[in-house]
């Protein structure tokens, strides 16, 4: 029986495309599009009011940042605005007339940003880097204040301009690489879509041949039992795949526990598996099981708590993320990658994964059930 599932998932061209081509192009193209790692040369619009010495030298810090790029200077408020808004430059800053005289004054200037945050990634990247090219402007300012008011050493200068220093220190992503943090998240994401929808492909397969009836035959368990061999090593293989192309091939830190990442990938397949034939045993048709399967399974990413926080999400999200096997995964990675906690931080998330062995029982009913359907022909006297 688990020669035959082999044989259908190579001779099914839909199938053997989901297993093949289909998982390593999508991997290559996330992969091509964050490739970049740290977003750089991000266009922002400059609108100097005051065309001082001063108002130059911070352009020029903005220049000196490396996610910066101010190539576009616009003569007034209103053409930065109509370049914001038509999607030429990120961000809009606005240097207000008398910047010097008032800074030389002692009358802090209002320096404004406007920054297009509907881009998340963008916005925070634009946003962290004005304020350092504001902190180390106002530094400066302060420095040269102290050292021409009798303090002439720039070492005793320095304390008095930045009385309370800071420090950041990643202890994850040292340089925020957003490959290593997104490509991670998306990778897991599209590969629990690609196991629903193989298994709701599969299961249509054998209704297309022959039937389920004759498909399932005296051993419906069985049948089933077989059915999930295959896929589940192919999937599980793609699993290790990636694993090994990210943290091995790539060289991304990895401080945990490779066998229990391993276990969970597994687990992780199981579930997926299962959920799938719920589905199709659910509608017996294949347009809506993948209906259903790519509504459950798209979801995925935007309800791992990667990307948007576990704890800001409503009780609806909450609920339909504990449905979700990558849910319960992506938790076990990122502590085991980034952290390299104990394993019984993650015996929670297990847990929670061999849970979905128990609709399996509903999937053996429905499979028994339809085994023991006697054809209409067969039925009648």
């Amino acid at each position: 029986m688990v020669a035959r599932e082999w044989r259908l998932v190579f001779r099914d061209p839909w199938l053997f495309s989901l297993i093949s081509w289909i998982p390593l192009l999508t991997s290559l193209f996330i992969w091509a599009i964050f490739s970049g790692g740290i977003a750089r040369d991000l266009p922002i619009g400059v609108v100097d009011l005051d065309h001082s010495r001063m108002s130059r030298g911070l352009i020029r810090l903005y220049d000196a940042s490396p996610a910066l790029a101010t190539n576009d200077h616009y003569n007034s408020t209103s053409e930065g605005a109509h370049a914001l808004r038509a999607g030429k430059i990120y961000g809009l800053i606005i240097i207000p007339k008398g910047l010097e005289k008032e800074s030389i004054l002692g009358r802090p200037p209002q320096v404004s940003a406007f920054i297009n945050s509907q881009f998340l990634l963008i916005g925070k990247n634009i946003n962290s880097a004005l304020l350092t090219a504001h902190t180390t402007f106002s530094t400066g300012i302060e420095i040269m204040k102290s050292m021409s008011s009798g303090t002439p050493v720039f070492s005793m200068a320095l304390p008095h301009a930045t009385p309370i220093g800071n420090q950041i220190t990643p202890l994850f992503n040292v340089n925020n690489n957003y490959a290593q943090f997104l490509v991670s998240a998306i990778l897991p994401a599209l590969w629990q879509i690609l196991l629903v929808a193989s298994i709701v492909l599969s299961l249509a397969a054998e209704q297309r041949r022959n039937g389920l009836k004759e498909w399932l035959g005296n051993a419906p368990i069985r049948a089933v039992l077989a059915k999930y061999i295959p896929l589940t090593l192919i999937f599980w293989l793609h699993g290790l795949l990636f694993l090994w192309a990210m943290y091995i091939l790539l060289g991304w830190p990895m401080h945990g526990n490779w066998t229990l990442l391993i276990f969970a990938q597994f687990l992780t397949v199981c579930a997926s598996l299962i959920a799938g034939s719920i589905f199709f045993f659910i509608t017996l048709d294949a347009t809506r099981g993948l209906s259903f399967a790519a509504a459950y399974a798209a979801p995925g990413l935007a309800f791992m708590g990667v990307t948007f926080p576990i704890t800001d999400m409503t009780l609806p999200a909450r609920i339909w993320r504990s449905f979700l096997p990558i849910s319960h995964y992506i938790k076990i990675q990122l502590t085991q990658v980034n952290y390299g906690a104990p394993i019984q931080t993650a015996t929670p998330y297990l847990q929670h994964l061999l849970l979905f062995f128990i609709p399996l029982l509903f999937v053996f009913y429905k499979a028994t059930q339809l085994s023991a359907v006697r054809p209409v022909n067969e039925a009648k006297p």
